[in-house]
């Protein structure tokens, strides 16, 4: 049985992205809208991002992960390195990101390479981790096949009963990576689905007469 979800639809109308107003980089222009994003103190998990990989057979996979910093050099998420998305950039390691932030309309999309974190870098962020978190990371052989939910239950309790008063390890298997970006896309919702989407690729041609090291175009909704 279908479901029909024509009526499914909204009119976008808080705001506008024009070019001339636009930033020259586009780090800059991220950071602008995540800014404006955390002002309103919402109460949702605004670092939240879709990674999209390319396993093994070539399909496309996307799942959300959690942006847990980011500069000029990149953007940065942490996992297991084992798991389904690990291995995927670890033979393919060209990924997108995309940011979806329906209370102010609007979306980013960033092409890039992802590359491990050192392991300093890694250690750092794990520190700083909630303890069943950590706990968690030793749990998990993520995306692996298990027998039963009783199976990652006992292995908490045992992983529990090895670190207890002790500190916890960051585990080899777990730590970071950092998306360095190729591309970024902005956009906008506008009404009538005519949606303001500028695109930043970098200026390959800096003696052409566009100096800058990024070039915007505004792209078709």
């Amino acid at each position: 049985m279908s479901q029909n979800l024509y009526n499914y639809r909204k009119s976008y109308q808080k705001g506008a992205l024009r070019k001339q107003e636009a930033a020259a980089d586009p780090f800059d222009q991220f950071t602008l809208w995540f800014d404006a994003l955390k002002a309103l103190e919402l109460d949702v998990e605004i670092n939240a991002m879709h990674c999209t990989t390319l396993d093994a057979e070539g399909f496309p996979r996307t799942r959300v992960v959690l942006l847990k910093s980011f500069d000029r050099q990149g953007f940065q998420f942490f996992t297991n390195y084992s798991s389904q998305k690990g291995q995927d950039i670890a033979r393919h390691p060209k990924v997108s990101l995309s940011f979806f932030w329906p209370d102010i309309e609007r979306q980013v999309h960033i092409k890039g390479i992802a590359e491990r974190l050192s392991s300093e870098e890694s250690n750092a962020y794990f520190a700083v981790r909630p303890r069943g978190s950590q706990i968690g990371a030793h749990v998990s052989d993520q995306s692996s096949v298990i027998e039963s939910r009783a199976y990652l239950e006992q292995r908490l309790v045992d992983i529990e009963a090895q670190y207890e008063d002790r500190e916890i390890p960051r585990p080899d298997h777990w730590g970071g990576f950092r998306v360095i970006p190729d591309q970024y896309e902005f956009w906008q919702g506008r009404e009538n689905r005519l949606h303001d989407r500028l695109r930043y690729r970098p200026n390959t041609e800096p003696e052409t007469t566009q100096s800058a090291s990024w070039i915007i175009e505004r792209l078709a909704p």
